[in-house]
């Protein structure tokens, strides 16, 4: 029981002004892990979950349909043990999971609510109206690998099993990912699906022991960008990408920074730009480094200089050196970072983010950093740590010096950070503790949050600034320019070309002073470009070594046929070393070879459903042809191929959400020990399934 009382306050000017709207809710304390849920898009749904006491025969909630002008107090049968979640599509359609296990659903907004089944771990909400969940058959929730993966399609009325021996399940774009024990019940292994479950296919990935984990930092309808750690407490591990069925896999990029402690990574998805990322990489002198793609993983690179600055103490040579980005590690790290980097898909080629200048990421204060192209290039933008936001779809940037004492200044730029105006929002300053705009970055309004007095006696305050007063004037055609993203020679005939295809795109000119507009729509103008290595990543056993693009054959699988079972057929893959990226829309030019031959022979993994897959003598499971082969070589030789291709280690994984980008990326994270555990911190990935997962 929460003692106390909570207000709600709600406005309709973008924050200027406030009403206290507390008594539509009787003066009930609101929860504060999960006390709000949001519809979808522009429903105008609000549910705020009551914190009553837990000898009570249910919980309660507030529900409302008209952007919390109403509410509706509803008793629940149940008390919640997580957020009630709403359907992707029909934001009528809820889903709960109750403190003792049972799986709840409402047609109806909440009015009614109705018990589908009992025993229930984590459920999440597929396409159309498909429910996944775990359930467990003995005890409890801990019995990880012992859990059964069942999905219904008509809210409850018949169900189906999916899968058994589930230790951990997750949805990412139209993937389907489940974590399954094998026989000895001491490793994991990933399976995929991409009919909801009818089908699956084993993950053709390193194998990780019980000391390791997987994660899947992001993806989409094309591609997932997988991440396994090293063996051992290295704090790194390496990234892989799939193909466009999630099942085969590539390396992308070595030693990636994840810490096996903290769940930290700095793994970055710029939606301001396609194809592009930001991650970090630990160095073998222990040192941490930043480096971006602009090809969805093809290749990576360091980060560009930024002109007239100078490599700080951490570069071995001056004259040489590179940008270094601070994100999720460094602010868990409790370095003076006050932001991750921040990106709009609407703000073109913008990147603002913490970072210095050197041989690696410094642990002095840092400055603030833009890119108006995507990350090719940057510049210093401000002095010393800040809050920021992106507003008019990147017309406008506004900043507040991050420091413990009081502020009363805000900066704004209006032409994409070179050059910078000074505010004073209030004649006595505040102790700021937020910076809020309009989601979309769309808004003129930005709200400064913070309080006046000490602890004890602290003011709460808040003051809304509507920038529309000073970009008064709406932007004409005049104003923009024509801009082709990923350039860096105009001479050059594929000048541009990304992932098959180059774009031009309708940019604001820094120096038209001027109002987007909420209207304002990213256009395109895009056009298709023939094929070179660029357009294809390293296949399955091939990979590029550091500074180079050309694919070479891992050393463990030279010589050795790759074989693999996919959708119950066995497949034998015959390549040069390159497969096209998933999504990649080139059309001619080169087309290395690649072929994957049916061998006419039927493989099921048995792993995932024993019962209902159960494989004959002559279906043997198969994962790669490579163990066979090895199987009567020496055992040095079987270990090493283990070590990297398809060993029984005990397997973890990792099921990650870029949180902040949760709409384009559609990725969502997996279940964990103590469904009852409060949610952890925001951030851009979820923990291992060994830990709490949200």
């Amino acid at each position: 029981m929460s003692f106390g009382q909570s207000k709600l306050y709600r406005s309709e000017d973008y924050g200027k002004t406030f009403k206290d709207i507390t008594h539509l809710i009787n003066n009930t304390f609101i929860r504060t892990e999960f006390g709000m849920a949001i519809g979808p898009d522009n429903s105008g749904k609000v549910i705020l979950t009551g914190d009553v006491s837990g000898g009570s025969h249910g919980g309660r909630i507030f529900r409302s349909s008209d952007f919390a002008k109403n509410f509706v107090q509803t008793e629940l049968p149940f008390h919640p043990l997580v957020q009630i979640a709403y359907h992707p599509q029909d934001s009528d359609c809820l889903l709960a999971l109750s403190t003792d296990n049972g799986l709840w659903v409402s047609k109806d907004f909440g009015e009614k609510w109705e018990q589908i089944h009992k025993a229930v771990c984590l459920a999440k909400w597929g396409a159309n109206n498909t429910i996944f969940f775990t359930t467990y058959l003995n005890n409890s929730c801990t019995d990880l690998g012992l859990l059964e993966l069942k999905k219904t399609s008509d809210f409850g009325k018949t169900f189906k099993v999916i899968g058994t021996k589930i230790y951990s399940f997750g949805l990412g774009g139209r993937f389907l990912f489940a974590s399954v024990m094998t026989e000895k019940g001491t490793t994991r292994r990933i399976h995929v699906s991409l009919d909801q479950g009818e089908t699956w296919s084993m993950a053709q990935l390193p194998s990780v022991g019980h000391e390791q984990f997987y994660s899947i930092l992001a993806a989409n309808e094309d591609l997932v960008f997988m991440h396994v750690d090293e063996p051992g407490d290295t704090g790194y591990g390496t990234i892989y990408t799939s193909d466009d069925r999630g099942v085969v896999y590539s390396k992308s990029l070595e030693r990636h920074l994840y810490t096996t402690t903290g769940g930290e990574t700095d793994f970055t998805n710029v939606t301001s730009l396609r194809g592009i990322y930001i991650t970090s990489v630990l160095s073998e002198d222990n040192s941490i480094q930043s480096v971006i793609t602009f090809d969805r993983g093809g290749e990576w690179v360091p980060l560009r200089k930024p002109k007239n600055t100078t490599c700080d103490s951490t570069a071995r040579n001056k004259e040489e050196c590179s940008l270094h980005i601070h994100a999720s590690y460094s602010i868990s790290q409790k370095l003076n970072v006050p932001m991750v980097p921040l990106s709009e898909p609407n703000a073109v080629g913008i990147i603002i983010a913490h970072g210095s200048v050197g041989g690696a990421i410094s642990v002095m204060s840092p400055d603030v950093y833009i890119s108006d192209d995507g990350g090719y290039t940057w510049a210093r933008m401000l002095e010393g740590p800040h809050h920021y936001a992106i507003l008019d779809s990147g017309g406008l940037i506004v900043a507040i010096e991050h420091t413990s004492q009081p502020v009363n200044v805000i900066e704004f730029s209006t032409d994409e950070g070179q050059c910078w105006y000074k505010y004073t929002f209030s004649k006595d300053p505040i102790f700021f503790t937020g910076l809020a705009s309009e989601p979309g970055a769309r808004s003129m309004n930005v709200s400064i949050w913070g309080f006046r007095g000490n602890f004890l006696s602290r003011k709460w305050v808040s003051y809304t600034i509507d920038f529309s007063q000073l970009l008064s004037r709406s932007c004409e055609d005049k104003d923009y320019t024509i801009w082709l993203a990923h350039s860096s020679d105009p001479s050059d005939p594929s000048d541009g070309c990304i992932l098959g295809y180059k774009e031009q795109y309708r940019r604001l000119r820094k120096s038209s002073v001027c109002q987007n507009g909420r209207d304002y729509a990213v256009t395109t103008q895009p056009s298709v470009c023939p094929c070179t290595l660029q357009d294809f990543l390293c296949d399955f056993g091939y990979y590029r070594p550091e500074n180079q693009s050309v694919c070479v054959e891992q050393p463990e699988l030279k010589g050795h046929d790759l074989e693999f079972c996919l959708y119950g057929r066995r497949e034998l893959l015959r390549t040069s070393g390159y497969r096209k990226i998933p999504g990649d829309k080139c059309a001619g030019g080169e087309s290395p070879s690649r072929e994957e031959t049916d061998m006419k022979k039927k493989c099921t993994s048995t792993l995932l459903s024993p019962s209902q897959l159960a494989a004959s003598p002559s279906s043997v499971p198969i994962v790669l042809a490579v163990v066979a082969v090895l199987l009567v070589t020496a055992v040095a030789g079987v270990l090493l191929v283990k070590k990297y291709v398809c060993g029984g280690r005990f397997l973890v994984h990792r099921y990650s959400v870029l949180r902040q980008h949760a709409e384009a990326s559609g990725a969502e994270g997996t279940e964990g020990t103590d469904p009852s555990s409060p949610p952890r911190k925001g951030g851009y990935h979820d923990d291992s399934d060994e830990d709490l997962l949200e």
